[in-house]
């Protein structure tokens, strides 16, 4: 009787085995949670690395900056973002980023160290003698506005006369509480406008 009893529980035991079929989903499901697991893990590493480099670069190389206020209006209006490149060589008609007050304002260069500046009542601007072109202005533009500078001013070295693009609100070196921009208090000359989109573009 014994004999019987255990060949009967063997074929029980046999019968109650997953077939071949059935380990080869299951081993294929597995496969999959593993390859899933494995590219997720690599996505993840991918973007915090590239998150990472993209704010050292910003901070660093090329920082980003948002646009507040309206005293660089039509150039650039509140809520533009733009990035900032070198402050090496700057001229004149370049768009400039500064420290102020622990502020970050935009400005435009209009004179360099050592060229004088003027300007005349009705807001035309003069650098050493000779009247400037500035396509950039409004029609109708240009504006003495709050100027308490003695006039004609000359730049001093290592500095830089800058001024808005809205003459009449801008708060530039035409005014004693800016006054000129020491090269020290520069973040860098804007380049590129990155958004909005439909804008997005050199900045002139």
């Amino acid at each position: 009787m014994k004999p019987l009893f255990e060949k009967k529980s063997e074929k029980i035991a046999l019968a109650d085995l997953p077939k071949a079929e059935e380990l080869s989903k299951e081993l294929g499901k597995i496969k999959y949670r593993e390859r899933y697991m494995r590219t997720l893990r690599s996505t993840v590493f991918t973007l915090v690395t590239v998150a990472a480099l993209a704010v050292l670069v910003a901070t660093i190389w090329l920082p980003v900056l948002q646009i507040y206020g309206n005293s660089m209006t039509p150039t650039l209006k509140a809520g533009d973002m733009v990035v900032s490149v070198s402050k090496k060589n700057l001229k004149q008609g370049d768009v400039v980023a500064f420290y102020y007050n622990n502020k970050v304002l935009v400005k435009r260069v209009i004179a360099t160290s050592g060229q004088w500046v003027n300007i005349d009542k009705k807001g035309n601007v003069f650098v050493d003698g000779k009247k400037i072109n500035e396509p950039y202005l409004q029609r109708g533009e240009k504006n003495y506005g709050e100027t308490n500078i003695e006039l004609p001013y000359q730049v001093p070295d290592g500095k830089y006369f800058v001024m808005g693009d809205h003459r009449e609100v801008s708060v530039d070196s035409r005014n004693k509480a800016v006054g000129p921009v020491d090269s020290e208090q520069l973040v860098g000359k804007l380049s590129l406008r990155i958004w909005p989109l439909n804008r997005m573009g050199s900045i002139d």
